[in-house]
């Protein structure tokens, strides 16, 4: 097994990281303490920052990509775009999301299956659904004062 793991990481380019070794991570995000990152998920932070706060849930299939080559690609531009994304603390990510440079996620708040994220600020407690995403602001500090009020 150890050395199909290092025939396969001589042909890409992304470095071995401590979550699973199908996740795929470039550039050097801001990793914090107690966050999980499933198999098959990208996280792109070359030549920008991503952040990712402390225990967050990051479910597998999901792309976190801080560049946009759309406008280089059909000859707008000569360079790709790229933005910070930053996810606070206590963020979960669902299944084939989509976190678009430019975003900010506030803590405490859920990215529901297959969301694409838009590059906007997010506030904290929110639950975000849907293509085009839909936010639904404090529907999670709503839910957790009504249990911590029971």
């Amino acid at each position: 097994m150890n050395n199909l793991k290092e025939e396969f990481l001589k042909w890409i380019d992304f470095k071995p990281n401590d979550y699973h070794p199908l996740v795929w991570i470039r550039g050097e995000p801001k990793i914090g303490k107690n966050v999980y990152i499933g198999f098959f998920t990208i996280v792109n932070a070359k030549e920008s920052e991503v952040i990712i706060g402390d225990d967050c849930d990051i479910a597998p299939f999901v792309s976190i990509n801080c560049a946009d080559s759309h406008k280089r690609c059909i000859g707008l531009q000569d360079h790709i775009d790229r933005k910070p994304i930053i996810l606070e603390n206590n963020v979960f990510v669902g299944s084939q999301s989509v976190i678009k440079p430019g975003a900010h996620i506030g803590h405490h708040s859920v990215i529901a299956a297959g969301t694409i994220v838009d590059p906007v600020k997010i506030p904290p407690y929110s639950l975000i659904t849907g293509n085009p995403m839909k936010i639904r602001e404090g529907y999670y500090k709503e839910k957790l004062a009504e249990k911590n009020s029971n």
